[in-house]
């Protein structure tokens, strides 16, 4: 078996075991509705705040919490030095600027 026919093999299989991860997500979507439902209200009714993502900078851990100014805190020319930030864009709110 050539190296080519290996890899298409592999290849294959992989898009194969893809189509079964989107099969078995559509399928069970409306199984698992009512637990969604059920998550939601209790996240309304305790007011929780963002999820999350990122564990490494405040910025990145509660975005719309963070400020334009928070990724330069250590200088204003320093590079991003977290990956998460180079991972997610700012929140909407900071790219709204009025003008009077």
């Amino acid at each position: 078996m050539r190296k080519s026919d290996l890899f298409l093999v592999c290849t294959s299989v992989q898009i194969l075991l893809l189509g079964f991860v989107f099969a078995h997500a559509s399928y069970t979507r409306d199984a698992a509705a009512p637990k969604f439902l059920e998550k939601a209200a209790m996240v309304k009714h305790l007011e929780l705040t963002d999820l999350c993502l990122f564990t490494d900078a405040r910025y990145t851990r509660h975005p719309s919490m963070a400020d334009m100014q928070s990724p330069f805190q250590d200088a204003p020319m320093s590079f991003e030095h977290f990956p998460s930030g180079s991972l997610m864009s700012p929140p909407p709110h900071l790219g709204k600027h009025e003008t009077n």
